[in-house]
């Protein structure tokens, strides 16, 4: 319960923080529909596109944050292209997976999180 109670502070601040950026459309974050719980797991931004992100990757490694991106859909993965099934272009997923980026985020971290925004700011121009 520390754990996910650290998370999830951790996450509100990325949140709350990133919301300028969100109003001036340099990223979008994440959506939790009313309702609905989350353990605060990962947060992630969605740039505009698969180019941007790799620059944005660039630019906060250069300053020694160290974004990823998320993971490769099933559908694109070698054992997914051998063993899935899949009905039709996975159009959505490939979009978002190669716009999503995922922030550093564990339950240890304090002005870190600061940090991270900042570098976030400053690869993105903002």
């Amino acid at each position: 319960d520390d754990i996910t109670r650290r998370r999830l502070g951790i996450w509100r601040h990325y949140h709350t923080t990133l919301a300028s950026l969100e109003e001036r459309g340099r990223i979008r974050r994440p959506i939790v529909p009313a309702g609905c719980v989350h353990n605060a797991h990962m947060y992630y931004v969605l740039l505009p596109s698969l180019a941007a992100r790799t620059e944005v990757i660039r630019r906060m490694r250069a300053q020694s944050v160290m974004p990823v991106f998320h993971s490769v859909p099933l559908h694109s993965s070698p054992a997914g292209q051998r063993f899935a099934r899949v009905c039709g272009p996975m159009t959505n997923t490939d979009d978002l997976s190669s716009r999503l980026l995922r922030l550093p985020l564990w339950y240890g971290m304090g002005e870190e999180v600061d940090s991270v925004i900042a570098a976030l700011r400053r690869a993105l121009g903002a």
